[in-house]
């Protein structure tokens, strides 16, 4: 990011005394924003220029797979794991069908779905060798996508094992670059998809999708893992304990990674802009809801402690943004100067850079201008999270799974 080239705003400064004051100066040249004029802001108004700036820190680390060129021929798999999906599994080996590199197996497995989704592996993509399995029912202690993808990787003999969700839709070169990234790096290389929208309701997990990502390093060695694109070798898959060490978990690619990592395996991760999109819950606002609620608080419970400090700061800012705006409309109840025009920077501050951040993450528009709407779902959502946390229990796609670490 380029140098701020901030105006001087006529912000009411707080009372803050000679010592505040310099407490002030301090901060703002251990910022680097001494020389922009902003000595007269209050620690208040500091505080928020501070929790904004956090915001364009924790993006900048945000790579996008790179296009690479893949060495030699080795025999891969590609596994699916499907429970009703019959409107997505077609995207997606459509995806396959166009790839410049051509994998050796397509393994769909169905999840005893009650729709058609055994029906369309079955029929006919002549470019793919596609393998329909059904695996037997679910046993007690595992959870469905870990079971059928390590059922799906006991009946293939390939060298790599790609795992993609039946909802991602790969760009052409998406798995030759996906191929050589592994064996650049080794050890488990994953891509979070960006997110298609299409109706509005989906436009309100904009944060979800953006905090998601700046809650965590990304990029090689990153140490973190995204379950809708993956890839490994055989050999490492083994060595981790693979999906068997994470077969009761909600969030299994997070704490698949842990397993790469305690097995001395390298983790990386990219976001997939351009390379790899998926449109997320497209069966509604309620399967939006259920969703993000039955994960999210558990992924917020492994980010590491100064990031997540981060993070909470810059939502923090974005909250206050949400708030102060409308309430010094409507005059409610609020902290700090209540005239409308140093509000109304503040928010177009936040709402701006929303705009700007989100555009790498997904199709997100008009949503950043109207920040309580996204604000407010985030915050009922992740309540929810954090209420099936305590309750012990989520249900999904049919069936109970347990929150419980």
């Amino acid at each position: 990011m380029g140098p701020l080239n901030l105006v001087p705003l006529n912000l009411v400064p707080l009372n803050l005394g000679p010592l505040n004051q310099d407490l002030v100066n301090q901060i703002l040249v251990q910022l680097g924003l001494a020389n922009l004029g902003l000595a007269n802001l209050g620690l208040l108004q500091l505080s928020l220029l501070v929790r904004w700036w956090l915001g364009w820190l924790l993006c900048r680390p945000m790579p996008v797979l790179p296009a690479a060129a893949l060495r030699g021929h080795p025999s891969v798999a590609v596994l699916i794991p499907a429970r009703n999906e019959e409107a997505t599994l077609p995207h997606l080996l459509q995806g396959l069908q166009r790839q410049t590199f051509r994998p050796q197996q397509v393994i769909v497995i169905d999840d005893h779905s009650s729709d058609r989704t055994a029906a369309i592996a079955s029929q006919a993509f002549p470019e793919l060798e596609i393998t329909l399995i059904q695996p037997p029912p679910l046993p007690a202690g595992w959870c469905g996508k870990t079971w059928a993808l390590h059922r799906g990787v006991q009946a293939c003999n390939a060298e790599l094992l790609v795992f993609l969700d039946a909802d991602t839709e790969p760009a052409p070169d998406f798995l030759a670059s996906l191929l050589a990234c592994q064996q650049r790096l080794g050890g488990l290389v994953s891509v979070q998809p960006y997110h298609r929208t299409e109706k509005a309701y989906e436009q309100l997990s904009v944060l979800f999708n953006l905090v998601g990502l700046m809650a965590v390093p990304l990029g090689p060695g990153g140490g973190v893992a995204f379950g809708p694109a993956m890839v490994t070798s055989r050999a490492d898959y083994v060595r981790s304990g693979g999906h068997a060490a994470v077969a009761g978990k909600v969030v299994e690619d997070w704490f698949l990674a842990h397993q790469y990592e305690q097995a001395g395996l390298p983790v990386s991760a990219y976001i997939g802009a351009g390379r790899l999109a998926y449109r997320m819950y497209p069966g509604g606002l309620g399967d939006m809801v259920v969703g993000f609620g039955k994960n999210f608080a558990t992924a917020a419970a492994e980010v590491r402690g100064l990031r997540m400090v981060a993070v909470l700061l810059w939502l923090s800012g974005l909250f206050w943004a949400a708030w102060c705006l409308p309430a010094s409309l409507l005059d409610w109840p609020m902290l700090g100067d209540r005239s409308l025009l140093p509000n109304l920077v503040l928010y177009g501050a936040f709402a701006l850079q929303l705009l700007l951040l989100s555009r790498r993450v997904g199709s997100f528009g008009w949503i950043n201008l109207i920040l309580p709407l996204p604000v407010v779902f985030f915050l009922a959502v992740f309540l929810l999270a954090i209420a099936n946390l305590e309750r012990g229990s989520v249900r999904w796609k049919g069936r109970t799974f347990s929150t419980r670490p």
